[in-house]
């Protein structure tokens, strides 16, 4: 978690005053940031730190070992952390980095929480997505870009963000009926250090190939942080929105209309979470 997305952290943390707030990142140091920028919008914030990189399955099983020693059930899941157009590289564990880091990660560590999520009684998972899903639907002959020989760095970021809409719209199916509700979003142009490995002017082709035009991305108005922090706010907590689960939010409000064909068709995600199991060694 960087400081601008524990910024974000704290104006969701400020709206509802949770009574327990976990904040996962791969570095402490980055954790106590955030940790600090936290308290000085709520002082009396209950905080807790887990260290998680995603790169990694066994710091993912470490982490969750670690949550599933809490007393306290986990209410609301927030899966945030991400990379986007990267560089090729493989995780520690072979995979390519941005379906590895943005989706199988976040998949292995939510099935092995699972049981702390639905012991809430009113659990929900949010898949922080984005509408770059609009790049690709998921490339099940090539998931791995034959290693690295066919990589495309917004293809592969595009497959993950897909990724993200199907596994919480399979979640949403498998444990609907024990009260999980589960949303992805789109958070819009946030100021983070997502984009640190991003050069804009490469940013305009795959758009025009993907949307049908071609955007000059210093013309689109960035969100503020609390307005960043608003559509994880409505799915993490809005009530009203409690019989879409499995929907993708946009502008807080439920927008399916705005998924690409491949990514609103569901004939697909017990696919995504089979082969995802397969890839990871581990049947949930």
């Amino acid at each position: 978690m960087d400081i601008d997305n524990s910024r974000v952290t704290a104006y969701t943390n400020k709206a509802y005053d949770p009574k327990l707030l976990i904040l996962a990142g791969r570095k402490e140091e980055a954790l106590d940031d955030s940790v600090q920028k936290i308290k000085e919008k709520s002082p009396n914030a209950n905080l807790r730190t887990l260290i998680i990189d995603l790169d990694s399955l066994d710091s993912v099983k470490k982490a969750a070992a670690e949550v599933n020693q809490y007393s306290e059930p986990i209410d609301v899941l927030i899966n945030n952390a991400a990379i986007m157009a990267s560089p090729y590289h493989t995780t520690k564990d072979g995979f390519e980095g941005q379906i590895g880091t943005n989706h199988l990660g976040p998949f292995v560590f939510t099935n092995s929480i699972l049981s702390r999520v639905l012991a809430s009684s009113s659990p929900r998972i949010v898949n922080v997505s984005s509408d770059g899903h609009g790049f690709t639907p998921i490339r099940f002959d090539d998931l791995q870009f034959k290693n690295g020989e066919t990589y495309a760095k917004w293809i592969a970021y595009g497959q993950s963000k897909t990724a993200n809409i199907m596994f919480a719209r399979e979640l949403a199916k498998r444990y609907g009926k024990k009260g999980l509700v589960a949303f992805s979003l789109h958070p819009g142009v946030i100021q983070t250090n997502l984009a640190r490995d991003v050069d804009f002017s490469e940013f305009q082709e795959p758009i025009y190939d993907a949307f049908g035009n071609k955007l000059d991305f210093t013309s689109v108005n960035s969100k503020t942080l609390p307005q960043g922090a608003a559509t994880h706010i409505v799915a993490a907590f809005d009530p009203s929105i409690k019989d879409k689960s499995g929907a993708y939010l946009d502008d807080c409000q439920v927008a399916n209309d705005h998924l690409k064909p491949h990514a609103r068709d569901n004939s697909d995600d017990e696919k995504l979470w089979a082969m995802s199991e397969e890839l990871v060694g581990q049947k949930f």
